[in-house]
């Protein structure tokens, strides 16, 4: 058996060199079209995901602007039914001052020595005649029996009419 030539083996091995090369082209063209394939699947589901979290973060951020929303008009109203109350609050306690400085002008009356026979007589009848009568420098009086005690002071009188013209009241501020 004899060596061949480089020349021969070049020739003898140039179809067979040609083939692999082919070959080698196709795999590799196959190869490139599943990894653009497999690359094509792969961003499709990624975008689809993606879509499926952002729709879901959106809903999610929609129920919790949502649900904020609610918790900041519930913060809104309680804070101004507050206000209301302490305005209400402070209107009442006005009246209530200047009520019972009317009252008390009372005492400066022509005819107060006629109220305090009135409500003497009231006390009296309250708690019967032996009453101990005291008349009060703010105006009224207080009466008294061992165990018992009326009171009739101006201050008082006055915090009674408004406590029963309550509901009336109520009217100078409603809507």
């Amino acid at each position: 058996m004899r060596t061949p030539a480089p020349d021969e083996v070049e020739a003898a091995l140039g179809p067979v060199r040609t083939e692999l090369l082919r070959a080698a082209h196709a795999e590799a063209a196959e190869l490139l079209a599943r990894a653009d394939r497999d690359a094509a699947e792969l961003l499709d589901g990624a975008r689809a995901e993606a879509r499926t979290i952002l729709e879901e973060a959106r809903r999610e951020g929609e129920a919790q602007g949502a649900a904020a929303g609610r918790d900041v008009c519930a913060r809104a109203r309680r804070e101004a039914r507050a206000h209301e109350l302490v305005v209400r609050r402070e209107a009442y306690e006005e009246l209530r001052r200047r009520v019972t400085e009317r009252v008390r002008e009372l005492r400066h009356a022509p005819d107060y020595a006629s109220v305090l026979e009135q409500l003497t007589g009231h006390a009296r009848r309250l708690l019967g005649p032996d009453a101990e009568i005291i008349v009060h420098p703010d105006g009224g009086l207080i009466a008294r029996v061992p165990g018992r005690r009326v009171d009739c002071t101006l201050d008082t009188l006055a915090a009674r009419a408004l406590g029963r013209a309550d509901v009336e009241v109520e009217t100078l501020w409603a809507p």
